[in-house]
């Protein structure tokens, strides 16, 4: 048995039965990340600081990860381990702390195998951005994996590891989760702990799993969410046993389909495969109807102006002062602000910055910043308005499959690639891409579920019930 194939369920419940040692599971995931990350390069720096030979000596039969490998996005602070943001800015910033969801990792007997690359700071959707090199969609050499959590999603489509976490600011996991053929979920805001993730737009950022199934995506949220002391935007909430909800039934179900988004035009296989989706679900005993998300036209436009305006904001931090990149050379404090920021920022990151900049200045800041948060809340009116009839929203994920790398120059084609995910960010509810199919090249596709605020039980549930339904034979990718 090839026990990089297994899900993070199936190698936990061998470890309790004691059908396997961790070493032959680290052994093999390790195996797998040596042999197929030189041609992906899913991963920025691997975990050096854990001894394989010695994992089996030590009690993890009490904890509930078991031992078992997670990686971790590179936006996510651990300890002693580079976290750069995929960014030359941080390219030698090494952390003095753990962002909580690691210690609950920690805590729950997890091992990370190392930090996966991204755009850098999360500012894209292709993973093309990061500093240091692409990632590469397993399901095709020369298609992105998404982004910005391109690289975690990579790494579980490709068995280098069974589960990753992500973040999400305006689709970020859901996106990459999509192109390549894996679960992604996305929480709501405030029922995972930010603390210890690198802002971009500190009231959209949101931290979540990925996996190869719902299942390893349950088990996940029972580690990551829950109130935290350090995070004043973490809400204190009892949280269910999200395993409870797995369960294959969708009977009476009350689903909506939002006629704004299936009027876009968006591509043909990935609309026959959604739609094919939601007659199963029909046929299953979930009852749909065509609704109306008002606002869901403006939220894109909403979305660019909000994120932006808080990038601009939270990197102002970087100036070769308090820490990161500082430019060798400059003569006077003005000049080593400006050349650390050019130097240490990629393109991207720097568009970002000047469009919030102008967005938030005197003479705007009414017209845009203002006016896309009075947006913000007819967005999230809609989605309150819609759940107290509806227990879930249906729509794609993603536009398109998976797209060649460098085919998206413009950045307003870059930035639509996110026009089914980003009202959910703003309105803070959660959200789940779950594979539906493959297009005629062989390319994944995904389906979107949302939901209500903290109401993540039943997204698993619906989830987990499509993915019964579904019964895709989702194989490991060729790797060619």
């Amino acid at each position: 048995m090839k026990l990089y194939k297994c899900s993070l369920t199936e190698l936990k419940n061998m470890i309790e039965e004691k059908r396997v040692k961790l070493q032959d599971i680290h052994e093999s995931i390790s195996y797998r990340t040596t042999s197929t990350d030189p041609k992906i390069k899913a991963y920025v720096n691997k975990n050096e600081a854990y001894n394989i030979d010695e994992l089996d000596q030590k009690d993890y039969k009490d904890t509930y990860l078991k031992g078992l490998p997670i990686a971790i996005k590179d936006n996510i602070s651990i300890e002693d381990i580079n976290t750069t943001c995929s960014s030359k800015m941080l390219e030698e910033y090494i952390p003095p702390y753990n962002a909580t969801v690691v210690e609950k990792i920690k805590e729950a007997g997890g091992i990370i195998t190392g930090k996966t690359n991204m755009d850098e700071y999360a500012m894209g959707s292709s993973t093309e951005n990061s500093a240091f090199f692409p990632t590469v969609n397993p399901w095709g050499k020369n298609r992105v994996p998404g982004g910005s959590s391109g690289g975690s999603a990579a790494a579980v489509a490709a068995g280098m590891v069974p589960v990753s976490l992500g973040s999400d600011t305006g689709g970020s996991i859901r996106q990459p989760a999509s192109f390549c053929g894996v679960v992604g979920l996305k929480p709501t805001y405030g029922a995972v702990s930010r603390y210890g993730l690198v802002a971009f737009a500190s009231s959209l950022d949101q931290i979540g799993p990925l996996a190869r199934n719902v299942e390893d995506i349950a088990l996940m949220m029972n580690v990551i969410t829950g109130r935290d002391e350090k995070d004043s935007t973490c809400v204190n909430r009892e949280y269910p046993d999200f395993t409870e909800y797995l369960k294959n039934d969708v009977t009476d179900m009350k689903i909506g389909i939002p006629d704004q988004y299936f009027d876009i035009e968006f591509d043909q296989e990935v609309r026959e495969s959604v739609l094919n989706a939601v007659e199963k679900l029909k046929k299953a005993g979930a009852k749909i109807e065509r609704v109306s998300l008002t606002g869901a036209e403006y939220a894109l436009a909403a979305y660019y102006i909000i994120a932006t305006a808080e990038a601009s904001s939270n990197l102002a931090r970087y100036d070769g002062v308090r820490y990161g990149l500082r430019a060798a050379g400059a003569d006077n404090l003005e000049k080593m602000f400006t050349e650390t920021r050019q130097q240490g920022f990629g393109e991207e990151v720097k568009r970002r910055i000047m469009l919030g900049t102008y967005v938030l200045s005197s003479g705007y800041y009414d017209d845009f910043y203002l006016k896309a948060q009075k947006v913000r809340t007819l967005i999230k009116n809609d989605f309150d308005q819609l759940f107290a009839d509806y227990d879930l929203i249906l729509s794609p994920t993603t536009p398109t499959t998976a797209f060649k790398i460098g085919e998206k120059r413009d950045p307003l084609k870059m930035y639509a690639a996110d026009i089914f995910t980003v009202p959910v960010n703003i309105a803070g509810i959660p959200a789940i891409s779950v594979p539906c199919g493959f297009d005629q090249k062989g390319l994944p596709i995904g389906l979107q579920l949302m939901g209500a605020h903290f109401k993540e039980e039943k997204l698993i549930q619906a989830a987990f019930s499509l993915e019964k339904i579904l019964n895709l034979d989702i194989k490991y990718p060729a790797l060619k």
